[in-house]
């Protein structure tokens, strides 16, 4: 009998975690890994936060079962997110119009929106910033649109294209997606300031474009609140709204794989109606989500003493992310590199877009034992006073 898998093309490997795999098979000494969005501590360690490890010294004193949870995910677990995401003051959840689940990590609960947004608009098309997290595309692509872009980066100049944006989200066909950044914009680092959100939500509300927040870094740009204020904007706009978020970085539990996805609403009755659909949806994919990672974050969230101490943790990481940006861009000059590299101390969160090219990239991985992706992003977060100095040296080397 032939196999019905014999058609099936060789897939290439995922642009981040290919060149991930590489390093791992990287035997020499003092390689630097700046490939994969992980928040790196001085040591080069991913941190556990002590908030987390006393919500889990808790749960290990007083065990219990591991039932199912609900489709939509821990209760509690929600209603915190919605706190954080949209505010405690927020008029939209204090009226019961927001929608959310809990899903798996920041990419489940775009898959969730995109599932659910192809079943009520099939026919939309859809648009990612030029460039983007590769995986927007991926997601999108898969639950059945037409993606296209929209300009937002200019290398030449190495700054944010938002005349181009502006430009390009007025000409996008009325009622389509737009999938935006809240923050930390990935793979660039550069955000838009608060007048330039002004104008998109302004174009967004013409064109009556349903816009996709993507927050994935909340608290690593400006802070907590500062980072999740656009939200508002846009709902007190009356822009349609979707926002998916993550604890991941910001609690530092990337194997927990915890996300949220909240969908705002025109009214409590509509909400209901949304949340059966976001049900149906994450009963086909995966049935229900997992405890433990929503539980640790549900209960830092809740008492105010571990809120604090988390919100204490976060902006350290925050801080020392500004500090490796400064450090690289000063031992990039002292190294010998002639052009103006600081861009990289405008740009915000995790990321810093390089304008290194593609051969660049390469070299530095070959030759250098430094990696990152051909895109030329480098995730700052990676850097340490200990590899600082050899990736200063090096990218001076291939420039």
């Amino acid at each position: 009998m032939s196999s019905p898998f014999s058609s099936a093309a060789l897939a290439p490997k995922d642009p981040i975690f290919g060149i991930n795999e590489q390093f791992a098979a990287d035997t020499r000494d003092g390689k630097v890994n700046m490939s994969i969005g992980m928040y790196m501590d001085e040591n080069g360690k991913v941190p556990l936060l002590q908030c987390v490890r006393a919500v889990e010294k808790m749960l290990a004193e007083t065990p219990k079962a591991r039932a199912y949870l609900p489709i939509d995910g821990l209760r509690v677990y929600d209603q915190n997110v919605q706190k954080l995401v949209f505010g405690v003051d927020s008029d939209a959840v204090k009226a019961g119009r927001v929608a959310t689940v809990q899903a798996l990590g920041g990419t489940g609960a775009i898959k969730v929106g995109a599932d659910l947004l192809h079943k009520l608009m099939p026919g939309a098309r859809v648009l990612v910033s030029d460039p983007t997290w590769g995986n927007h595309r991926g997601i999108f692509t898969q639950a059945g649109f037409q993606v296209g872009t929209y300009r937002y980066y200019h290398a030449a100049r190495r700054t944010l294209d938002f005349d181009g944006m502006l430009a390009d989200l007025r000409a996008a066909p009325v009622g389509s997606i737009v999938i935006l950044h809240a923050c930390c914009h990935n793979p660039t680092g550069y955000d838009l300031n608060a007048a330039q959100w002004g104008q998109v939500i302004e174009v967004a509300k013409e064109r009556g474009l349903t816009t996709f927040l993507d927050m994935a870094y909340q608290g690593f740009a400006d802070g907590i609140t500062e980072d999740g204020a656009v939200i508002g904007q846009f709902i007190a706009a009356g822009v349609n709204v979707l926002v998916s978020n993550s604890f991941s970085k910001n609690f530092s539990l990337y194997g927990e794989r915890v996300g949220a996805l909240s969908v705002v609403c025109t009214d409590k009755e509509e909400a209901g109606r949304v949340l059966s659909q976001l049900k149906l949806v994450v009963r086909a994919n995966y049935s229900n989500p997992p405890t433990h990672g929503a539980t640790i974050v549900a209960q830092v969230l809740a008492d105010p003493k571990l809120r604090a101490q988390w919100e204490g943790e976060l902006a350290a990481m925050r801080q020392r992310i500004k500090s490796m940006r400064q450090q690289l861009a000063d031992g990039l000059k002292a190294a010998g590199v002639k052009q103006d590299m600081g861009f990289i101390t405008t740009q915000v969160g995790m990321f810093s877009y390089s304008g290194l090219s593609k051969e660049q990239m390469q070299r530095l991985r070959q030759d250098h034992a430094v990696y990152g992706l051909d895109s030329g992003r480098l995730c700052v977060a990676a850097l340490n006073p200990h590899n600082i100095a050899h990736v200063c040296k090096s990218i001076a080397a291939v420039m």
